[in-house]
């Protein structure tokens, strides 16, 4: 098993590709801090992976606190003894919207949870590994953060700030054996989607969206799991700094 012994703390693990990302973890022999604000779909994923006989708790976490932050972590390490792997996968979208009418209280929140949620999440996390020799750090970026669209200034802004973010944790971590790498991901077809566009839209943007996909097809939850499971592993133990396209070409 790729993870055995490890422990891995993921944020935004209640759905989507933070619940794909648990359970291929446990799988491979993790065991699993689900951080979610959705209590009902944080125990969901709990009880699926408790379901194949591995171990997980839930905790309750809005990554955009520092109290909640510091407190996932703290309730990792009280709970399993250390913490390996944190995986800041908690984030926000946004339909398309014209810059001029971007609301500044919803500016602040996607920065918030897009971006300071990371910040906060590394910022308790590496003393820990810190103190434990090392460590793995995982970032879901965009591939939004590469190549931006009209209508997507604040989304596409912050999740250039997770790439950038992550790049700058890499080289200051580097010494102390803790690697940081970030996934973009193409549009992924998860609840995420559904929150972000009106349902009357939805078929109509998905159509819109494959247009601008080279391999034809929306990601799926697993196809993010599974290069963050390389990245958690120690396959990727010469990866740092890594800015990993997840994108059906769509970044081309």
């Amino acid at each position: 098993m790729k993870l055995s012994t490890k422990v891995a703390l993921i944020t935004g693990s209640g759905s989507g590709i933070g619940r794909a990302s648990a359970i291929l973890f446990s799988r491979e022999g993790a065991r699993i801090s689900v951080a979610d604000i959705d209590e009902k779909g944080g125990q969901q994923t709990v009880d699926l992976i408790k379901q194949t006989g591995a171990d997980a708790i839930f905790i309750h976490a809005d990554i955009s606190k520092a109290k909640d932050a510091e407190g996932m972590v703290k309730k990792t390490v009280d709970h399993y003894g250390k913490l390996d792997i944190l995986f800041n996968n908690a984030g926000i979208g946004t339909p398309f919207i014209p810059l001029e009418e971007i609301e500044e209280s919803f500016w602040d929140k996607i920065m918030a949870i897009n971006v300071k949620g990371i910040f906060l999440g590394c910022k308790y996390a590496v003393p820990v590994m810190k103190r434990q020799g090392g460590g793995v750090i995982i970032n879901t970026a965009s591939i939004a953060g590469v190549r931006p669209r009209p209508g997507l200034s604040a989304y596409s802004t912050s999740k250039g700030a997770a790439i950038m973010l992550t790049k700058a944790l890499a080289i200051e971590l580097a010494p102390f054996k803790i690697r940081v790498n970030c996934i973009n991901p193409v549009v992924t077809d998860t609840p995420f989607l559904e929150k972000t566009i009106d349902r009357s839209q939805l078929e109509e943007a998905k159509k819109g969206m494959l247009s601008t996909i080279p391999l034809g097809r929306l990601g799926q939850p697993e196809d993010i799991a599974h290069a963050a499971l390389y990245l958690a592993s120690d396959e990727a133990s010469m990866m740092t700094g890594a800015s990993l396209d997840v994108d059906g070409g769509r970044g081309i």
